[in-house]
């Protein structure tokens, strides 16, 4: 394969994550290739070659100006709260010359970025999550899905916030070299190489708010640790000892997603767990989830996740146990930690 030039994007502000996280799984990428030839050339540069300090104060020397670096295959805006308030002169070249790289890759608020610069327009696109509403308002013409942690339209990539950058740098990976060489760099960074990027980038825990009556708490924590249990709106309002119209109300006021919604998350995370995690078979793990049947996770599945379960058992199992279990090793990336 053609090395691939990946030209990361610094500026005062940046997350030092959104950096870092994609460069490390592109060199252990460019490292696994052995003798070969690096499979990435990465190069980093700020508006005038100068250092910049990370929103964590960190200082990035880059290689370069922007205006001396190479012609990239893959350019990479990394977020941080220097995209807030970006040098007008950074806007202009990412107007300029982004549109001459082959793949166009922001990771959290570099969608901003990118958005100033008119190169999402008419995009669906994914950001950190605090800022889906500032990005949809600011630029009505850019499609702004708050849920995945990566969307993938055309040659343009987007990811929300920090470590979803890991994610979809593995499956840029993953799509370059193949998905040997991707779960490999995720082996040795510790990380899986599991997350679809039509995950959600909260659980249902985290994406819905915490009630405030003990009562619809209890019953949150309830649906949590029994999905297998009878959720339904009637059951749960019994739990909560309110009539089913009251609770169905009052859930939703207090944690911004109806009972339904909050219970459908629940399964589908749980069934995740159990593909990834256990050899169970799909009809155990469909029971085991509150289901009934395999052919109703399927489609839970597929509309949540865009994949049906044996599917995304087969792509995001954990590697691990089959790895030990053959007593084979593969040789690892010069990765240093």
């Amino acid at each position: 394969m053609e090395q691939r030039t990946v030209l990361v994007i610094l500026f005062d502000g940046v997350q030092s994550l959104d950096v870092t996280g994609p460069v490390e799984v592109f060199s252990g990428a460019a490292a696994s290739r052995g003798g070969a030839e690096p499979a990435y050339r990465i190069r980093t540069a700020s508006l005038d070659g100068a250092p910049v300090r990370t929103s964590s104060g960190l200082t990035l020397v880059p290689d370069s100006a922007i205006a001396d670096a190479p012609a990239p295959h893959t350019l990479l805006v990394p977020g941080g709260l220097g995209s807030r308030d970006a040098d007008p002169r950074l806007i202009d070249w990412l107007r300029m010359h982004a549109p001459h790289a082959q793949r166009l890759v922001s990771v959290c608020t570099g969608a901003i970025l990118l958005a100033e610069a008119g190169l999402l327009d008419g995009r669906r696109v994914a950001t950190h999550w605090a800022y889906c509403a500032q990005l949809a308002r600011d630029h009505p013409s850019v499609e702004v899905d708050p849920d995945p942690i990566f969307v993938r339209d055309g040659c343009v990539a987007t990811s929300a916030g920090v470590t979803a950058g890991i994610d979809l740098a593995l499956a840029l990976v993953e799509e370059d070299q193949g998905r040997d060489a991707a779960l490999l760099v995720a082996r040795y960074l510790v990380v899986f190489l599991r997350r679809p990027g039509s995950q959600a980038q909260f659980s249902a825990q985290l994406a819905a708010q915490t009630a405030r009556r003990e009562p619809l708490r209890e019953v949150q924590q309830w649906v949590t640790e029994h999905p297998d249990g009878d959720l339904c709106v009637e059951s749960l309002a019994a739990r909560a000892r309110l009539s089913p119209r009251h609770f169905a109300r009052a859930f939703q006021t207090e944690t911004g997603m109806t009972p339904g919604k909050y219970v459908e998350r629940v399964r589908v995370e749980h069934a995740r767990r159990l593909l990834e995690d256990t050899s169970d078979g799909i009809e155990e793990v469909s029971r085991a989830c509150g289901y009934g049947t395999p052919e109703a996770m399927r489609r839970a599945f597929v509309k949540t996740l865009g994949a049906a379960p044996a599917e995304y058992r087969r792509r995001f199992r954990a590697p691990f146990t089959a790895q030990a279990a053959s007593g084979t090793a593969q040789q690892a990336p010069a990765l240093h930690g």
